[in-house]
């Protein structure tokens, strides 16, 4: 049984759907393995727990909205 696991930030559950449907039907195309043969993961992570270039990826969101 293939399994996809995605880590990532919040996010609502009609995200997470239309994130469990793409993954699966693009993996099966590519893999020519049945749809009904995939289990899909989503981890979900507080912003916080994210480090990009040394700093919490709350910080790194801002500075960037900052210079927009």
């Amino acid at each position: 049984m293939p399994f996809i696991k995605l880590e990532a930030g919040k996010m609502d559950k009609e995200t997470k759907e239309k994130l469990i449907s793409g993954l699966t039907k693009v993996a099966s195309e590519n893999l020519g393995i049945p749809e009904q043969a995939f289990t899909v993961l989503i981890k979900e992570n507080e912003m916080d727990n994210w480090g990009v270039g040394g700093k919490v990826l709350t910080k790194v969101l801002a500075e960037r909205a900052n210079k927009q």
